[in-house]
C-alpha cells in the first residue's frame, strides 16, 4: 500500500507596506488596524514625508498609537531601501503589498519595478494610470509577467464601485458599445449643483467656489480643480479600461479634450488666496451661462464622456435637461456615471454615491486590499 504524505500549509500572510499617511493614508491605517486578530494583513512599513517605520516580521501598532511611533522615529523615507526590503520579502504563501495614498509621480514610477519582482500595487494615485501611454504599458506587462496585481478601484470615484464594475462588464463578455458619461469630479459635482439648480439665478459662481474652498471640497488654489485636469485623469483611467480604447490616449490625461473654467487672465495667480479674491471679476460670464441653461430648461453640469463609438473622449461644461438624473439625483459633492453598454442598453448601469472624502476612498483602497486575500 503506497504511503501518504501530510503536507502542512501555514495560513497566508499579506505583508503591507504604506506610503503616506495624510487625510486618506491615515484613515486607511486606521481600518486596516481596525480589522479582527485574525487578519492575515501584517504592517510591514509606514512611511511620512518626514519619517518611516520598517520591521519586516510586522510592527506593533494600534489605532491610537501608530501616529505617535510614526512621528518619533527616527529613520527618514527611503524609497530605495524599501523596494530592495520589499523585494526581498516576496516568498511562496507570503505575499508583499505596496500601498501608495500619495500624489507623487516619483512613487508612481516605481510601481513597475513592485510588479516585475512579484509586489502587489494598491492606490487611490492617479497619476501612473493617467500619464503618458508607456508608463501604463509598462505596469500591466510587469504585472502579466509576475502575476503580482495592480489595483486602482479608488482612483476613479472613490469607495464607489466604478472601475470593478467596468473590469467586470468587459470581462464577462459587454461591449461598451455606445459611451460611459458621468460626473466625476466631487468638487466640480459640489460647485454646479449649487450654482445651477434649475431655478433662475442663484448664488454667484465665485461665492460658490470660495465656500467649497472653505469646506475643504476644492484643492487648496481651486484652480487645480476648475481647469478639468481631474476630470481628464479619471476619463483616462477609464479608457484604458475599454479595448477598443486602450492605447486610444498617448500622452494619457493631457490628451484628453478639456474644457478649463479658469479663466484666462487668472491661469498665472500662484495662491489660492488671490485666485479667489479676483474670481468675482468673471461671475457675469458665469451668470450668463446659467441663463442661457436656464432658458432651454436645462442645468450646467461638468461632466465626462467617453464615446466609444465616435473615439471622443472630454471634459466640458455640458447643459442636461432639468428632468435628467445629473440634474436630479445629485447632492452635495456625489459622483455619478452611467454605463450605456449592449447589455445595459434601453436603461444604463448607474453607480451613483459620495465621490469624496478619506473615509469613502479609504474603503476604496481597503477593499481592493482584501480582494488579495
Amino acid at each position: 500500500m503506497a504511503s501518504q504524505s501530510v503536507v502542512s500549509s501555514s495560513p497566508r500572510v499579506l505583508r503591507v507596506a504604506v506610503v503616506g499617511v495624510g487625510l486618506v493614508g491615515g484613515e486607511f491605517v486606521d481600518q486596516l488596524l481596525s480589522f479582527p486578530r485574525s487578519n492575515p494583513f501584517r504592517i510591514v512599513s509606514l512611511s511620512s514625508t518626514k519619517t518611516t517605520l520598517f520591521s519586516p516580521d510586522g510592527l506593533d501598532l494600534s489605532p491610537s498609537t501608530w501616529k505617535q511611533s510614526l512621528t518619533q522615529s527616527g529613520l527618514k523615507p527611503d524609497l530605495d531601501f524599501l523596494s530592495r526590503q520589499l523585494l526581498s520579502l516576496v516568498k511562496p504563501g507570503q505575499d508583499v503589498v505596496f500601498v501608495d495614498n500619495t500624489s507623487s509621480n516619483e512613487v508612481a514610477a516605481l510601481y513597475p519595478r513592485f510588479l516585475k519582482y512579484g509586489v502587489h500595487v494598491i492606490t487611490p494615485n492617479k497619476k501612473a494610470f493617467s500619464a503618458e501611454l508607456s508608463l501604463h504599458e509598462s505596469i500591466m506587462s510587469a504585472s502579466l509577467e509576475s502575476g503580482a496585481r495592480f489595483l486602482n478601484e479608488a482612483t476613479v470615484g472613490a469607495g464607489l464601485p466604478i472601475i470593478s464594475t467596468l473590469k467586470d462588464l468587459v470581462a464577462t463578455g459587454d461591449k461598451v458599445v455606445t459611451k460611459i458619461e458621468g460626473v466625476f469630479s466631487g468638487t466640480m459635482s459640489y460647485i454646479f449643483n449649487e450654482f445651477s439648480s434649475g431655478k433662475e439665478g442663484g448664488p454667484s459662481f465665485s461665492s460658490v467656489v470660495k465656500i467649497a474652498r472653505e469646506k475643504g471640497y476644492t484643492e487648496p488654489h481651486p484652480a487645480d480643480d476648475l481647469n478639468g485636469a481631474d476630470v481628464a485623469r479619471k476619463l483616462t483611467i477609464l479608457s484604458r479600461y475599454v479595448p477598443s480604447l486602450r492605447s486610444a490616449l498617448k500622452d494619457g490625461y493631457k490628451s484628453v479634450s478639456t474644457k478649463s473654467l479658469v479663466p484666462p487672465q487668472l491661469e498665472d495667480v500662484e495662491t489660492g488666496g488671490e485666485f479667489i479674491r479676483r474670481l468675482p471679476e468673471f461671475d457675469a460670464q458665469f451668470n450668463q451661462m446659467r441663463a442661457d441653461a436656464f432658458k432651454e430648461g436645462k442645468v450646467l453640469r461638468f461632466a465626462g464622456v467617453i464615446d466609444v463609438e465616435s473615439g471622443v473622449i472630454k471634459a466640458d461644461l455640458e447643459k442636461y435637461p432639468t428632468t435628467h438624473p445629473f440634474a436630479t439625483a445629485l447632492g452635495g459633492s456625489d459622483n455619478i456615471v452611467m454605463f450605456h453598454t449592449e447589455r445595459y442598453g434601453a436603461r444604463p448601469l448607474v453607480v451613483q454615491g459620495a465621490g469624496a472624502g478619506a473615509a469613502v476612498t479609504a474603503m476604496g483602497v481597503m477593499s481592493d486590499l482584501l480582494k488579495l486575500v
